[in-house]
């Protein structure tokens, strides 16, 4: 049983045009600095020399909003910090990521009082989520990794937008969260 792939001259790939379009995006992030508190330490570690995010192409954090595609959130968002962060993202071209590094800014951490927002999905969407206070500079590279795999495997035009679909009416029946029965209930 022979296959397209024997009868095409060596050197051929065959792939889709969503397939090249995410590749070329993973491969190419330019990440926002939005470094808030503590979890920014680690996230300007991880773009040195021992960890080293130049070899994802992320060399250089932007620090014009026009020219990144990605946000980290490093750290906790403050009430009065919201709307900024909130200008900054509408600032960057789509499409564009976020990601939420550390306890506080995926869910206002230790901070659980008026001042701080609990969870920076409230401001703007997260598409990736790193757990950690701070989060070690491995565990933002293997958020960012996973981001990749993400961003490699997302539809284009009218696809994109059954997905879209598909995931909101997945969410809107969804169980909440208050009526979830779990080992502390």
């Amino acid at each position: 049983m022979t296959g397209i792939e024997e009868k095409l001259p060596s050197g051929v790939l065959l792939t889709t045009v969503e397939g090249v379009a995410g590749y070329m995006r993973k491969a190419s992030f330019w990440p926002a600095t939005f470094g808030l508190a503590c979890c920014a330490i680690e996230m300007m570690t991880s773009g040195g020399p021992k960890y080293d995010l130049a070899r994802f192409g992320m060399e250089v954090f932007r620090a014009s909003p026009r020219q990144a595609d990605l946000m980290i959130v490093a750290g906790r968002v403050s009430q009065k910090m919201a709307p900024v962060l909130r200008q900054i993202y509408d600032q960057m071209p789509n499409p564009k990521w976020v990601l939420a590094m550390g306890v506080c800014s995926s869910s206002g951490g230790m901070f659980n009082n008026y001042a701080i927002v609990q969870g920076v999905d409230h401001v703007v969407p997260v598409d990736m989520y790193l757990p950690g206070c701070p989060p070690r500079p491995e565990m933002l590279i293997d958020a960012i990794l996973k981001l990749h795999d993400q961003v490699q495997n997302t539809k284009l035009g009218a696809n994109r937008v059954r997905e879209i679909e598909e995931l909101e009416t997945a969410a809107l029946s969804a169980l909440p969260t208050s009526e979830m029965k779990g080992m502390l209930r």
